[in-house]
């Protein structure tokens, strides 16, 4: 037995897991999934326990259905919609949503740690557009991409005030707003300092507030503007109407988030009505996005597998 008994008061958790005190307890067969389970029994408590009291789907009774949520997820499906597909109660989707976005995050961290060692030397960032409950509570989701293979690194989400046409509305609504754009951006850019080398090269639109806020965190770094263009398709502002886009990897990401997650629909009525859901489901689909749907280089990506 490679782990220690699970049980808080046992001696063995602070000794060596081999020294023969984890015996064998013949096996049963989980009701969920059909598998075969070892259990087992710690010789100094006598409390029993198996080889799935240590995975993060533990006493999980409907674990089956974690793939095909996240799956759902990540195509356009609403949570409602997919506790009718699904037929469970939406309670039962909203638990397993907020633990496949845990996941999701634990994994996003992984998969970060490996530029520990070689960090990256070129990035593209910008902010997405997106609205909490109305359009005249907008919200900007900061996103940070490596431009080769398309992978998001990472990103923040921020309450922004209303602007243009709804700004009068918004105010007369709901009060004066406060802008916490800066804050996300300077918590991204902190997250991404282990993984992005100091003397890299950033690449982003005309904001005229995102050089401060980088230099704070990368004083070595590069940091060239490209002008901003109109979208290709009315609705469509993330993909461009050029010949050439140099920022394609990050605008195409956006645009793949606006298809792929309901809530960031350009004409929908599936809003997001927090914060938290909207940084849940942006985690659950940077999953997906990182391991499935962008190539794997020699050091990247992996095999996307059920929980």
């Amino acid at each position: 037995m490679s782990r220690p008994c699970p049980n808080s008061e046992c001696l063995t958790r602070n000794l060596n897991p081999n020294l023969g005190r984890i015996f064998r307890k013949g096996i049963y067969f989980r009701r969920s999934d059909g598998q075969r389970i070892q259990r087992y029994l710690c010789g100094v408590c006598r409390k029993s326990f198996s080889s799935a009291s240590f995975g993060p789907c533990f006493r999980q009774k409907k674990r089956k259905l974690n793939h095909r949520l996240k799956l759902l997820l990540v195509s356009g499906v609403s949570q409602r919609r997919a506790a009718i597909i699904l037929g469970v109660n939406r309670k039962t989707v909203v638990r397993k949503f907020r633990f496949l976005a845990h996941q999701a995050r634990l994994k996003q961290e992984a998969f970060l740690s490996e530029f520990s060692k070689t960090p990256l030397s070129e990035v593209q960032f910008d902010d997405l557009e997106t609205s909490e409950h109305s359009k005249c509570k907008p919200l900007s989701v900061a996103l940070a991409v490596e431009p080769n293979t398309r992978k998001i690194l990472g990103f923040s989400v921020s309450s922004m005030p209303a602007k243009g046409l709804l700004a009068h509305t918004a105010r007369r609504k709901y009060g004066p707003r406060k802008d916490n754009r800066p804050i996300g951006w300077n918590s991204l850019f902190h997250s991404l300092k282990p993984v992005v080398h100091s003397q890299s090269s950033w690449l982003s639109d005309e904001n005229p507030h995102y050089p401060s806020h980088l230099k704070r965190h990368f004083p070595q770094a590069t940091h060239r503007t490209v002008k901003g263009a109109r979208g290709c398709i009315a609705g469509q502002g993330e993909l461009k109407k050029l010949a050439f886009d140099p920022l394609f990897s990050l605008n195409h990401t956006c645009a793949m988030l606006r298809a792929n997650l309901n809530r960031l629909f350009r004409r929908t009525w599936c809003t997001t009505k927090s914060q938290t859901g909207l940084i849940d489901h942006l985690s659950i689909d940077v999953d997906y996005h990182n391991r499935v749907l962008t190539p794997s280089g020699p050091t990247l990506g992996g095999q996307f597998k059920s929980i």
